[in-house]
């Protein structure tokens, strides 16, 4: 998935996987998963898709700041 600002991109296919977290099996309409990621820029960004059911019903890119994706890391 790609997210364009007004002055970056965030791209899964281009940036590294930090930390990933999932929730139920494959096909699961409450299931979900969250993959935490860092561009070669050092930009963090939160990619987060689910089930219908979950609250992660639609695919999103949320960007972070380092001190957020580090607590977020902690938390997960």
């Amino acid at each position: 998935m790609v997210k364009t600002t007004k002055t970056k991109t965030y791209d899964t296919d281009k940036a590294t996987v930090v930390k990933k977290v999932t929730s139920g099996a494959y096909g699961d309409p409450a299931g979900y998963e969250l993959t935490l990621y860092v561009t070669a820029e050092g930009d963090y960004f939160l990619y987060s898709f689910g089930g219908a059911e979950s609250a992660y019903a639609t695919e999103k890119i949320t960007t972070m700041t380092k001190a957020k994706a580090e607590a977020w890391i902690k938390a997960n």
